[in-house]
């Protein structure tokens, strides 16, 4: 496996700055592909399933997710997004189908055909992007913590992203620890995930990348869905949407109604809704995330 396209490197090497957060089992790699050095956490052996973290997270969020994943003969695949985490990019720019086109190259580099999905918060951006510009690609997908991209504009949506301007215009070397609050997990975070977390804006590539997330990618992808351009798509492969009952302002009734029916849009789209979680659901209720995954993925395989 050690070849100049992919490298595997102990968690514990100084290598890894600021130093990798502590989950026993992954093994962890460097994948090369053109202007990119991905980190990616693994575990498990078997059929893969492709991790997308959220923001501002990275690999780590699956930490509880993807060993019980692995303990069902599933290999577990977490890699950090450009501009998040531990991967490195030569070029700062970030558009709007930037990570997709990572992604893509990703798969390719690990010679994975066709994979299924888990994905959260701004990385089912890059899952669905995949999702429908590769269907052959995608066997099945989870979606935590976001919507399907058909749904229509509700104004009860605007409370839920309060967070887009402040992240838009980012100053560097402003913590994000105020995105860590009981808002978005209904069991808090104590210090040390928190710094977990953000240890990687340390450096400043990351740091300098939040911005960039949002203005190129976030919102003309927002854009584009507000403006019915999933619409005019049908997405193939199925999806499983969820959500914690907690994540102000996605409750179940509004989910539901902006979506409209999802047979117009997809060839097999459900709902799922977890008591007692949040936005951040796989740190509020991470073996509920398990079993619904693995039902769906049994159920869709």
């Amino acid at each position: 496996m050690d070849t100049p396209l992919l490298r595997s490197i102990p968690a514990d090497e100084a290598t890894w700055s600021p130093p990798l957060p502590p989950a026993a089992g992954f093994e962890h790699l460097v994948v090369e592909t053109p202007g990119l050095r991905t980190h990616v956490a693994a575990i498990g052996e078997g059929a893969p399933i492709v991790l997308l973290h959220g923001f501002p997270q990275h690999w780590w969020q699956w930490r509880e997710v993807a060993p019980r994943l692995a303990e069902h003969g599933y290999r577990a695949i977490c890699p950090d997004l450009r501009g998040a985490g531990w991967t490195e990019a030569d070029d700062p720019r970030i558009g709007r189908e930037t990570r997709l086109h990572d992604l893509v190259a990703l798969l390719d580099a690990l010679e994975l055909e066709r994979v299924r999905l888990l994905c959260h918060d701004m990385g089912a951006i890059t899952g669905c992007q995949l999702a429908y510009a590769h269907p052959e690609r995608v066997e099945s997908m989870v979606m935590l913590s976001v919507p399907p991209t058909f749904i229509s504009f509700s104004p009860k949506l605007l409370s839920g992203l309060s967070h887009l301007p402040p992240l838009s215009l980012h100053r560097r070397g402003r913590s994000l620890a105020w995105l860590f609050t009981d808002e978005y997990a209904v069991n808090g975070f104590d210090p040390e995930t928190i710094e977990s977390y953000l240890a990687p804006t340390q450096r400043p590539e990351i740091d300098a990348a939040i911005g960039r997330l949002y203005r190129g990618m976030v919102l003309p992808e927002a854009g584009r869905i507000m403006g019915g351009a999933y619409k005019r798509q049908r997405l193939h492969p199925p999806a499983l949407v969820v959500f914690g009952r907690r994540d102000e302002p996605f409750t179940e009734d509004l989910v539901r109604r902006i979506s409209g029916d999802p047979r117009e849009h997809a060839d097999r789209l459900e709902f799922a809704f977890v008591d007692d979680a949040a936005h951040f659901i796989t740190d509020d209720r991470p073996q509920e995330v398990v079993d619904l995954t693995l039902d769906w993925f049994a159920r869709t395989g």
